[in-house]
């Protein structure tokens, strides 16, 4: 029994061996398999298809961010007015049209006001009250010398003369502010009767009436009652939502870029002003940009599309946006030129886009080699 037992031992010995042999080679096949496999995912060019590429050597880099917003057109509230009626009355008739160059002090509408009439009885009234009160202090200054009234009389009657004479001096203002012209004042001051005066309502600064807010007929307040809005357009506000997290980069006195998306015109200008308060609804903040605009292309309430470019360098690899590709799990990569000569892929993790390039994150070092032009062609022989 024994000696019957000793064959099946040794095959059984002899098959274990072979097993443990079979797997040792197993093992070495799979291990020289797995590296044959890491240097077959790397791309090796000949001399004629490299010069299909073109490489880049990585270096560390300064840049400025750019911040990108919307914004809306406003006016410059330092170059337009609201006009308002400076004196009471109804319209009588409108003299410009929406959107029309005015220069300044030019009439824009007509208005029947009685304040005319007011103004220039009063300013007569005032004239004849001084030259009495006048005549009347000269007189009693005479008396006095030679002491025909007391002085206090004197005293009194040359006080009332100067009050009169502050009076006319009032009314006077009071027919400049009306804007009565010059030749009817005179004539009122030398007792001559005048035509009746016609209230003009004028435009106070040289520009475009871009708001008309008055009909023929309507009945204005002085002082109250808004008639037009005359702009000078040939520089704008543009109000660009920032957002908190870019604040760090806009500062008063960076330099701005926008696009309207009407055309291919660029218009530049320049942050003048950053709110102190934050937007509930949008938790933004609004960075003024003051922009010239030639020609009056930029109308109010446009929307644009604004860069502002931080006054703050950073630092960074930066690499052409052209390097880098996506793998079949849209991960970034590029193709790093290998000690041997060959291509390899290198994820990297973006940061920053300036322009047309990346700042790498992660996944490159200072000196390294890439495919900047080309990669498309490198990645087919890689699939092949």
């Amino acid at each position: 029994m024994t000696n019957k037992s000793i064959p099946g031992r040794a095959l059984a010995v002899l098959g274990l061996g072979t097993a443990l042999a079979i797997a040792a080679c197993s093992s070495k096949t799979d291990g020289n398999s797995q590296a044959a496999s890491v240097t077959a995912s790397n791309v090796k060019l000949t001399p004629a298809q490299r010069e299909k590429i073109h490489i880049y050597t990585v270096t560390a880099s300064k840049y400025r961010k750019t911040v990108e917003a919307m914004g809306a057109v406003d006016f410059d509230n330092d170059q337009a007015t609201s006009v308002l009626a400076p004196f009471s009355g109804p319209v009588a008739r409108l003299l410009v049209s929406l959107g029309e160059h005015v220069k300044q002090g030019q009439p824009l509408a007509t208005v029947d006001s009685p304040d005319f009439a007011a103004a220039v009885s009063a300013y007569r009234k005032a004239i004849s009250t001084a030259q009495t009160a006048r005549r009347l202090a000269d007189l009693d200054k005479d008396l006095s010398e030679h002491n025909g009234v007391a002085k206090r009389e004197a005293d009194q009657a040359e006080s009332d003369a100067a009050n009169a004479e502050a009076d006319r001096e009032a009314a006077l203002q009071e027919l400049v502010s009306l804007q009565v012209p010059a030749q009817s004042i005179k004539d009122i001051q030398e007792g001559r009767p005048i035509s009746r005066l016609e209230g003009f309502i004028r435009a106070p600064i040289a520009g475009i009436v871009v708001e008309k807010l008055i009909t023929p007929g309507q009945l204005l307040q002085a002082g109250t009652t808004a008639c037009f809005t005359v702009a000078d357009l040939s520089r704008v506000w543009v109000m660009a939502q920032v957002f908190d997290s870019d604040l760090t980069s806009v500062r008063v006195g960076g330099q701005a870029e926008l696009v309207t998306g009407v055309g291919s015109d660029k218009f530049s200008g320049t942050v003048d002003n950053i709110s102190a308060l934050v937007d509930p609804d949008t938790r933004s903040v609004v960075a003024r940009v003051v922009v010239k605009n030639p020609g009056d292309f930029l109308k109010k309430q446009m929307y644009v599309h604004v860069s502002i470019q931080s006054r703050q360098e950073s630092g960074g690899l930066l690499v052409p946006v052209s390097a880098v590709l996506r793998d079949d799990v849209n991960l970034p990569f590029v193709y790093l030129v290998q000690p041997d000569g060959s291509f390899a892929r290198q994820h990297v993790t973006l940061g920053y886009r300036s322009a047309e390039q990346y700042d790498i994150a992660e996944g490159l070092k200072s000196g390294d080699q890439i495919v900047v032009d080309g990669g498309i062609f490198v990645q087919f022989m890689q699939s092949q």
